[in-house]
């Protein structure tokens, strides 16, 4: 239905301020030269790039007495009235927008991009604005799709019939629209015109008349057939535009070639012959073209639904104008407050194991775990999670960084846990960028933790680009804080590794695991010049 790259969202690049989430692909102000140096020093020009004359040198001459006298004319008349002018037409009533149809409308999430959100969600765990997420969806018609579904009175009849094209998958309100666009968009697939030379008409014609709004020639306006090919292209064409109104913008042409072009097109005759169909056939008119497909396909090809579901690229370019103009509203307006599209997602994000919790009691956020208050005096907990609670309590405000640097014990000499390089040991550093990951673990999950460390060393062995993998383990006591020691060629390499099914599978492993998130840091080696 759509591309991956469209339906998938990267919660971490989009929650980033603007100035952080990167260069734009396309400089919006390349087309700009700028104005050169000197511009006082430029010959003045005038409008049509001639010199502009100089308002200070020779001046015209005096103006001519207007007619009444004075300035303002003749004061006595007064400035009420308007013997030269015309009394200002009356403002014409502006016709009132035509009723939107009843059918509701619901926009459903895309389900690949709702399960990779709730990948990322789980992953990173952190919290973010259910609505915020929704507006994101609702940005590119990639990631949703649009239901419709007609509305019933008390006693079960529907109010506005709905007709689904099986076709091409486009709603319709109406049967009649739905037959006029098969017939028009897929008239080859059920008919084939054949023209058939005849004799050509009779006379003379100088002019013919043709309409001003389609280019149709009509032929000229004393022909046997001219009213008939009036009223037919007025049915077909032009059925909401009052008959009057259509033929005056009918025109009278005595161009000899549209002339000669009417004449070539009544020397022939068309016939249609039928498709798909048992027994050969063949129908004289487009009339007879359409009885025979409301009698012999409608019902298989146009059929009425209660709901119909299209893409959200479809959405946006319906053929029927008044369904377009619907959708357009209920789109504008989920804009805006997106209620309806966040009830869709809090549905499914529930399927996925996340979890709902509201900021301030104003702000609906979703989350791996639904946050609650912290007992320290009855919930038994680490000494390790105790200080960290107590430091923010007592710095309301502090960062992630400034609470590692006020916990965190000056470095010791760590204990390694495995190594099990892949090939001897260079004399030099092979790579140039380096990762640290800190990762804190409850201390009850000390040991199967280590083994998911293990397995994830392991499983990155053959990485394209990897130096050396290392896991470190805290001493004193603290083998549950490990630190995780990366060095690549380039970071180029460390990304790609990062994109890897194995890595993605330790971090979800792991992270039931966790007393914090991860903190990962990138390094480069100070030369020793």
């Amino acid at each position: 239905m759509s591309s991956i790259s469209e339906v998938e969202i990267d919660l971490e690049k989009l929650f980033l301020p603007a100035w952080a989430q990167g260069k734009p692909a396309v400089n919006p102000y390349a087309k700009f030269a700028g104005e050169p140096a000197g511009r006082e020093d430029r010959p003045r020009e005038g409008r049509r790039g001639g010199p502009r004359p100089d308002s200070f040198g020779e001046r015209r001459g005096p103006r001519p007495p207007r007619a009444g006298g004075g300035k303002f004319g003749d004061r006595k008349k007064g400035f009420s009235q308007r013997d030269d002018r015309g009394e200002r037409p009356a403002r014409r009533d502006l016709e009132p927008p035509a009723p939107l149809p009843e059918i509701t409308v619901t926009f459903l999430p895309d389900e690949n991009g709702v399960e990779s959100l709730a990948r990322q969600i789980k992953v990173t765990g952190r919290a973010y604005p259910l609505f915020q997420i929704a507006q994101i969806v609702l940005a590119k018609p990639e990631r949703y799709a649009v239901q419709l579904a007609v509305k019933k009175n008390a006693d079960g009849t529907v109010k506005q019939p709905l007709f689904a094209c099986a076709l091409d998958d486009t709603p319709w309100l109406s049967e009649d629209e739905a037959v006029a666009h098969v017939l028009k968009v897929h008239f080859a697939t059920f008919y084939q015109a054949e023209r058939t030379a005849t004799e050509p008409p009779k006379g003379k014609y100088t002019f013919v008349a043709q309409c001003g709004m389609s280019g149709k020639i009509l032929g000229p306006p004393n022909h046997h057939d001219y009213q008939n090919q009036l009223r037919k292209l007025h049915a077909e064409r032009f059925s909401r535009m009052p008959f009057d109104a259509f033929k005056s913008r009918v025109k009278i042409v005595k161009d000899e070639e549209v002339v000669k072009k009417w004449v070539e097109d009544q020397s022939f005759t068309t016939e249609y012959t039928c498709l798909n169909v048992p027994e050969p056939l063949k129908l004289p008119s487009r009339e007879e073209v359409e009885k025979h497909f409301r009698a012999v396909h409608k019902d298989t090809i146009i059929k009425p639904v209660e709901t119909h579901t299209v893409g959200g690229v479809l959405s946006r370019n319906l053929r029927c104008r008044e369904l377009q103009q619907l959708v357009r509203s209920d789109w504008e307006r989920q804009k805006y407050f997106p209620l309806q599209l966040a009830t869709g997602l809090s549905r499914q994000f529930a399927t996925h194991g996340l979890h709902f919790f509201k900021v301030n009691k104003t702000f609906t956020h979703v989350s791996v775990a639904r946050p609650q208050f912290l007992d320290l005096e009855t919930t038994p907990v680490s000494e390790s999670i105790k200080r960290i609670v107590g430091h923010i309590n007592t710095h309301p405000k502090c960062t992630r960084r400034q609470l590692i640097e006020a916990l965190a014990p000056s470095p010791q000499k760590p204990t390694v846990i495995e190594i099990k390089p892949a090939a001897p040991p260079a004399a030099a550093p092979q790579g140039d960028f380096y990762v640290l990951t800190f990762i804190d673990v409850l201390g009850q999950y000390q040991s199967p933790a280590d083994v998911l460390c293990r397995q994830y060393i392991a499983d990155s062995r053959s990485d394209a680009g990897l130096v050396r993998f290392q896991a470190l383990a805290q001493t004193d006591g603290r083998q549950n804080h490990i630190m995780l020691f990366e060095e690549w060629k380039s970071r180029k390499n460390f990304e790609a590794h990062q994109a890897l099914a194995h890595t993605k599978k330790f971090r979800e492993q792991l992270l039931p695991y966790l007393g914090a998130p991860f903190d990962e840091r990138y390094s480069y080696e100070i030369p020793a010049n």
